[in-house]
């Protein structure tokens, strides 16, 4: 299979990840403003192989598949990483918010149940020749989550670079309102995802749980 334009956007965003997590554990001026630059440029590419696959008629079931599987190793992912970042953070400095990195733990740790058991019914219904379409609710699921990502991502960027490099003084309160901001939104996103998670479980379970019987 011949790599087109879409495509290689696509997988593009898998590396990208790494280096989004490797630059948030720097802490050389710069990092936390590449990280945020990298993930929003990852975000951008979501759109954009979407974009040019069905302008170019490239659309293809290869481009699907791994369309929808590189937003769940970029979210997934960048969300793990903050969350032992933030753990981190609670550890050294803010001991008394540790609840707070234990709320964004359970968070992550639903997202990753319910992909999985979406992946999985995937794989059972296309190995009975039943295609899964994505649905409006997880695809809306996935825009929040990269917002929330991106607002998170934002703060240090603001607080560690932005501030240094203009000399802007960036209150306290502006930081600890985006975090919220951001939390609040994976936490809408995460409760989108346990429902539209249970919704295809429920609109496909006959195809799922129902055995085949053999032919012959």
């Amino acid at each position: 299979m011949k790599l087109n334009a879409p495509n290689l956007i696509t997988l593009s965003r898998i590396p990208l990840m790494f280096f989004i997590v490797a630059f948030m554990f720097c802490e050389w001026r710069g990092a936390a403003t590449l990280a945020f630059a990298l993930f929003v440029l990852s975000a951008i590419g979501d759109w954009l192989d979407g974009y040019l696959a069905r302008k170019q008629n490239l659309v293809t079931n290869f481009g699907k598949f791994m369309d929808a599987l590189t937003d769940k190793i970029l979210v997934i992912g960048t969300m793990v990483a903050l969350v032992a970042k933030y753990a981190l953070m609670t550890e050294r400095e803010h001991a008394g918010e540790r609840h707070i990195a234990l709320f964004f733990l359970v968070l992550v740790l639903l997202t990753l149940c319910r992909e999985f058991l979406v992946s999985g019914m995937r794989m059972v219904a296309a190995n009975k020749h039943v295609v899964v379409a994505a649905e409006l609710g997880g695809k809306i699921k996935t825009i929040i989550q990269l917002v929330a990502v991106c607002v998170i991502l934002l703060v240090p960027a603001l607080e560690l670079d932005i501030a240094y490099f203009t000399g802007l003084s960036i209150s306290p309160e502006i930081g600890a309102w985006l975090n919220k901001l951001g939390l609040a939104l994976f936490t809408i996103a995460t409760a989108l995802a346990v429902i539209s998670g249970a919704s295809y479980m429920l609109k496909y379970r006959k195809v799922v749980f129902e055995e085949t019987t053999p032919q012959g």
